[in-house]
């Protein structure tokens, strides 16, 4: 893993990863910015500023500066805080947060110091950092995690550190010890969803990777079995210590090809409901009011993750299979606002809720969904959903990522700042400092 973090450059990768690289980069913003007026993230800010009030790095969106670690902890979770960002589907790890809020946290604080870090450096990074989380998440579910951790933070603390390592220049046997340091921080578990909780766990997998490339730099040492070896991370989590996914073709194929942006608010596996739910209502002009009852099939992981039928509140919403259902048929839409108190509550959306049944279908992909409505009229229509958009197969194209951004950002920024933010972004290859994006970006 050191020896990789240490060999990549920008442009001996791929064109499709480098592509990527700026579109997962784009999306982070994005969702970071749209997320920093919401109750989790001013909660985490009061809380951050009540025990360390001085510190020098802007934070996107936001009025306040933070500490470095703390800066890095708040825009991971300020882009989690709408359930928007990124996921590498075969795992469900949300690879961009912990990474690129590292990396934009310690840009920002070299370039005061006069070390200022291109766009290019900090690209090269992150593809370092999503490639060596998404493959250690890969390694846990081979070998058998249990589907009840909240994997992003098992191994988004391992992404930040290698590529804040990166940045930091650390020696081969640095790397190393970085990559332990990080590896004995992993944490979350999923009984944190639905609450603001579940926005934490990215959080603390960005400050804790970047605190242990930081330590490292220092020359604070950690073993090189933190890994794979007797008692280490695969063997503590899973009774085993399989490290294939992690190393098989690293270098020359790249698992972040697999990571898919979200088209909607809520949990990915959530998303062929919604998709058949919005067609069913543009094809047939279907009256909330005139459903009777809505039964769907759906991928098991939609019930396994997205079980809450009434949900209470906005985090419970955000991972409820019927919530979002609901709220599509009532609303006619499953955006930001459909995601919100007063949609959540709801008595049209929570009616539906009750007359909403779902059944696990493990025939069905986790891009795909049935739902059947049954009117008061008798008639009954329904939609199969084979390929939802967002999915690795139907991924969404850079003009729907540009009108996300836009959606986020103006709400937060107003839209001439939004617009240019997001030239910055797509063009942050030819950034002489990548950290200049906080310029546009903050309040």
């Amino acid at each position: 893993m050191a020896e990789f973090s240490s060999s990549v450059t920008w442009l001996g990768l791929p064109d499709s990863v480098r592509r990527e690289a700026v579109r997962a980069w784009t999306n982070w913003v994005a969702c970071a910015v749209g997320g920093s007026s919401t109750s989790a993230m001013d909660a985490a800010v009061r809380g951050a500023l009540s025990m360390l009030p001085n510190g020098e790095v802007p934070v996107l969106g936001r009025r306040e500066r933070a500490t470095l670690p703390d800066a890095a902890l708040l825009g991971c979770l300020s882009s989690t805080a709408q359930t928007y960002d990124d996921t590498h589907f075969a795992t469900t790890t949300h690879p961009t947060g912990p990474v690129a809020s590292a990396l934009l946290a310690t840009a920002h604080t070299l370039g005061v110091a006069g070390r200022p870090v291109s766009g290019v450096r900090l690209l090269t990074a992150l593809v370092i950092g999503m490639e060596l989380e998404c493959r250690t998440s890969c390694a846990i579910v081979a070998n058998g995690g249990h589907p009840g951790w909240f994997i992003t933070g098992l191994s988004g603390g391992v992404g930040a550190a290698v590529a804040v390592g990166s940045l930091l220049q650390l020696t081969h046997e640095q790397l190393v010890h970085a990559i332990g340091l990080a590896a004995t921080q992993a944490c979350g578990f999923r009984a944190t969803h639905g609450s603001m909780a579940m926005t934490y766990v990215p959080g603390l997998a960005a400050r804790n990777g970047l605190v242990a490339a930081y330590m490292a730099a220092a020359d604070f040492t950690c073993g090189a079995i933190a890994i794979d070896g007797r008692n280490g991370l695969l063997q503590v989590l899973t009774r085993a210590a399989d490290t294939t996914p992690i190393g098989d073709e690293l270098g020359s194929r790249f698992e972040l090809l697999s990571n898919s942006y979200k088209p909607y608010p809520c949990g990915f596996v959530i998303h062929p409901a919604i998709d058949a739910c919005l067609h069913l209502v543009q094809e047939n002009k279907i009256s909330h009011s005139a459903i009777e009852r809505i039964d769907m099939r759906v991928h098991p992981d939609a019930l396994n993750l997205c079980w809450r039928k009434l949900p209470e509140n906005v985090f419970e919403a955000q991972v409820s299979l019927f919530h979002w259902v609901a709220a599509a048929f009532v609303h006619h839409a499953a955006g930001v606002e459909q995601g919100e108190l007063d949609c959540v509550l709801d008595a049209d959306v929570r009616a539906l809720q009750e007359r909403s049944y779902a059944v696990a279908d493990s025939q069905l992909a986790d891009n795909q969904a049935l739902v059947a409505v049954r009117l008061r009229d008798g008639r009954i229509v329904e939609r199969l959903t084979e390929n939802s958009t967002g999915s690795i197969s139907n991924p969404m194209t850079d003009q729907q990522l540009a009108v996300k951004f836009r959606n986020l950002v103006s709400s937060i920024l107003g839209e001439p700042r939004a617009n240019e933010l997001l030239a910055m972004c797509v063009d942050s290859p030819s950034a002489d400092d990548a950290a200049q994006i906080l310029r546009l970006g903050v309040r």
